[in-house]
């Protein structure tokens, strides 16, 4: 079986030969190809090779385009800065006052430096791995994006003082992903990601009201297009899971903090889950033998539409044998048990 056989036989309910490994992979990626992360970040080649070189070592099973947060933000005309070896930087928004609304606008993603560099990615990897490897794009959540271009503080501050200074934000920033997301499938993503960290943040009756509406639309989109939609609210979303069932994502992320067992039982029927063992005190903090336990634990909740993963991205320093020990654990699963 292939890894876009199993995983999509998975979202199906289906039998699979092994429950899939989509753990995220980002600094991880880079350092184990050893390039510099700031090539990683600015050369879709260095991102496919070592995309593709960690999931054939490592029994991954998704290959995936994302990189970091801030491909729609430059976008945007943002200030993001790549140090040689390390994380890019961005600490100056972009948006500090209603009439800075006027610096952003759609932009079209073939015309946009660092979008242009994730469709190449994902035309590569279609190139190399399609129709083996299923294809992961990525675009950020408009909220996740209205806070990155306005700060967490002053999003949060106007959510309440302010809410359709931010409404008018997260409207172009639908748009952007929208458009993003399309380009991507155009060019031969299977799945798309949607992060919207932000969004782990606040109360049920904010995201109902800021992020839910905003996430049915992109993922409406992202379907009319023919792909399929991987939700990323990485932090405890527990008091979202059941307004999170009704946007329609075809699988949920699940971070460490929240209760799996609870989650499946909210989504179940509505989104495949994904997780959800701690990446730091499991995966980089911990030996072999406690990765397999978590990988073992996840999988007690007996869910025929649950994939493995850690509950967010694999930490840069992780042990190798760690990594080793997720696909080793799923591989020891007998198909009658998962």
């Amino acid at each position: 079986m292939t890894p876009k056989e199993r995983v999509y036989n998975r979202l199906n309910g289906e039998p699979v030969d092994k429950v899939p490994n989509l753990n995220i992979l980002m600094t991880f990626a880079s350092k184990y190809l050893g390039a510099p992360h700031k090539k990683f970040l600015t050369d879709h080649k260095t991102l496919v090779e070592a995309n593709i070189k960690c999931c054939e070592d490592f029994g991954i099973d998704m290959v995936s385009a994302i990189s970091d947060p801030y491909r729609e933000t430059h976008g945007f005309g943002a200030n993001v800065l790549f140090p040689e070896d390390d994380l890019p930087i961005y600490n100056d928004n972009l948006i500090k006052e209603y009439g800075d609304i006027k610096k952003i606008t759609v932009n079209d993603p073939l015309k946009s430096e660092r979008m242009l560099d994730r469709i190449k990615a994902v035309e590569l990897y279609k190139e190399k791995v399609g129709g083996y490897f299923p294809i992961l794009g990525w675009v950020e959540g408009a909220f996740a994006e209205a806070n990155t271009l306005c700060g967490m503080n002053e999003l949060m501050m106007n959510l309440y003082e302010e809410p359709e200074f931010i409404k008018d934000i997260i409207e172009i920033c639908t748009q952007q992903s929208i458009s993003f997301a399309l380009e991507q499938i155009k060019a031969g993503a299977d799945f798309i990601g949607v992060g919207d960290a932000a969004a782990s943040l606040v109360s049920p009756a904010i995201y109902e009201e800021f992020v839910l509406p905003t996430e049915k639309r992109i993922f409406n989109a992202i379907h009319s297009a023919g792909a399929k939609v991987k939700l990323h609210i990485c932090g405890n979303i527990s008091s979202l899971l059941t307004l999170i069932s009704q946007s329609t994502a075809d699988m949920v992320d699940i971070d460490w903090m929240v209760d799996l067992k609870n989650a499946v039982s909210i989504l179940d029927g509505k989104s495949s889950t994904c997780g959800n063992f701690d990446p730091v005190r499991v995966m980089l903090r911990g030996k072999p033998a406690d990765v397999e336990k978590a990988v073992e634990g996840c999988l007690q909740i007996n869910n025929k539409n649950h994939f493995i993963a850690a509950g967010c991205e694999i930490p840069r320093d992780t042990p190798y044998e760690n990594m080793q020990a997720v696909n080793h654990a799923l591989l020891r699963i007998i198909n009658s048990e998962i």
